[in-house]
């Protein structure tokens, strides 16, 4: 995949699966760049790389400005890829590359005959979210609680490691328009915060930062479930209400998943000059009954 011409500011790269010893210690550099730690072991790279997984680069040159890691998945039912990791150089995070990244990502998986990508995320990351759900199209289905354990990298290192697990079903509809730029405008998204009720209440602090102030049982057809929108500066000038963030932000996604709602979108709203992010969520719809062999009724003869 070529990155095609310089265009609005956004950098040439080149996009293809990793292949020598120095690349897959280039990942290393990066994962060590972003995170502070080492990451996933070269030899373990080369092994998921001959064996159904995938290690893809984005390089300027020789040298590689970020990465995705997956590998094949089994739930009993599915076969999927899992997305373990995807890094971008902190030099090269305006260039849309997380996207690209993906975009690639979704290319090979289809090649491999497969329709889905699953992987997790913390939900307190706005910029993650905004990413995974509105950008590529990615829902949420499951909340899991401290999934990784006591994480000790810079980014993680004073927070429980919740995480949401996002299905991205790289071959239908939904994806398609997502990843070709058809979203609702901030216009709707305005209107549809505006119509909703909210599960995650909060209220501006002593440092101007919000705060969660209750969490509210889901009842409406239309909620929305309010996250930090720079969980960075609530670490700086708050750090006591990251927190408060995450067992308010757990236990509302929790009792909208137990209640059938589902995640339908992710949006920033900017409301009086103030700039807030949120996933709306919806009941899911019901399945047709199915007949007593277990199959759904057969529709009528016309």
């Amino acid at each position: 995949m070529d990155a095609g011409a310089n265009r609005g500011g956004v950098r040439e790269f080149r996009f293809r699966k990793l292949d020598k010893p120095e690349e897959f210690r280039q990942v290393l550099e990066v994962h060590h760049a972003v995170w502070g730690n080492e990451g996933v072991p070269s030899s373990l790279q080369r092994a998921l790389q001959d064996n159904g997984g995938l290690v893809l680069g984005a390089f300027v040159d020789i040298h590689l400005a970020g990465f995705a890691i997956s590998f094949l998945g089994w739930d009993g039912t599915t076969l999927y890829h899992h997305s373990h990791i995807t890094a971008v150089r902190p030099e090269y995070q305006n260039h849309h590359l997380g996207f690209r990244l993906k975009a690639f990502q979704r290319d090979e998986v289809l090649k491999l005959g497969l329709s889905e990508i699953r992987w997790t995320f913390d939900p307190l990351q706005s910029r993650n979210a905004w990413l995974n759900v509105r950008r590529l199209g990615g829902v949420p289905d499951k909340y899991f609680i401290h999934y990784y354990g006591q994480m000790t990298d810079v980014l993680n290192r004073d927070l429980e490691s919740d995480r949401l697990r996002l299905r991205w079903e790289i071959a239908s509809p939904r994806v398609e328009q997502r990843m070709s730029g058809l979203f609702p405008t901030a216009e709707e998204n305005l209107a549809r915060w505006e119509t909703s009720v909210a599960v995650v209440e909060t209220e501006v602090g002593e440092k101007g930062l919000r705060q969660p102030s209750a969490v509210a049982e889901p009842t409406a057809p239309l909620v929305h479930l309010e996250v930090p929108f720079d969980l960075e500066a609530i670490r700086e000038h708050e750090p006591d209400q990251t927190r408060t963030w995450r067992h308010a932000v757990r236990d509302a996604f929790r009792a909208a998943f137990d209640a059938g709602y589902r995640v339908e979108d992710f949006a920033v709203i900017t409301k009086d000059h103030e700039r807030r992010s949120f996933f709306f969520l919806a009941p899911a719809p019901k399945e047709p009954p199915k007949s007593e062999t277990g199959s759904a009724p057969a529709a009528p003869s016309v």
